[in-house]
């Protein structure tokens, strides 16, 4: 089974944002990723520890998106860079130990090699498919998913655009990838959890 990795926008209404996460909970989710996009940090501080706590009730792993230094005052599982971040080796000397890394790669597999060297957890390739939420991202092609797979054994997730219709294309490279991380595609539904279960139920037929 291909695991799903759920990014949440913050930049949500707080009740439908809790609802909504609450009910993909149902359901076994690699790790929950808060994105990059809060509103002001009042709004963090008044959030995020909602979010952790949802998140540790089920046992599943919570990361922030970019913002390490949130793991200095909130007991996130994690972070996500978009990029190769300046000043890494600083920035791991500041990381708890044995917090979950992962990073988004595109065409350069560059990044992946970076990843592999510096013992990160995962790394998510984006955008498969075009996509609002990736609008900034390449569309990455399936050969870069062949060729990452060969160079590493770390969990590879495939994010950007990955809707319920777009999913039987990967299958033709469902040997080279762990799972699909998603957002508009389990948020915006009315109900995530039977969102996921579309997902989890197409999958299966592959």
């Amino acid at each position: 089974m291909k695991a799903i990795y759920l990014v949440i926008n913050p930049a949500t209404p707080k009740e439908v944002l809790l609802a909504k996460l609450a009910l993909a909970l149902q359901e076994n989710l690699y790790a929950v990723q808060i994105w990059d996009n809060f509103t002001a940090e009042s709004q963090a501080k008044e959030i995020v520890p909602e979010i952790i706590a949802m998140c540790n009730a089920k046992n599943t792993p919570i990361l922030i998106n970019n913002r390490w230094q949130y793991l200095q005052e909130y007991p996130f599982s994690g972070v996500h860079f978009d990029n190769i971040p300046a000043h890494w080796q600083e920035i791991k000397k500041q990381l708890p130990k044995n917090c979950l890394l992962g990073i988004t790669a595109n065409n350069d597999l560059e990044v992946v090699k970076w990843a592999v060297q510096e013992s990160f957890s995962y790394i998510s390739f984006c955008s498969m498919f075009p996509s609002v939420t990736a609008n900034s991202c390449e569309l990455v092609s399936f050969e870069t998913i062949l060729q990452a797979r060969k160079m590493t054994h770390l969990p590879i997730f495939l994010a950007g655009g990955i809707s319920v219709e777009k999913l039987a294309e990967l299958r033709a490279i469902q040997e080279n990838f762990d799972g699909i991380a998603l957002v508009s595609g389990i948020m915006s539904a009315e109900n995530p959890q039977k969102a996921i279960q579309n997902y989890q139920q197409q999958i299966q037929t592959w």
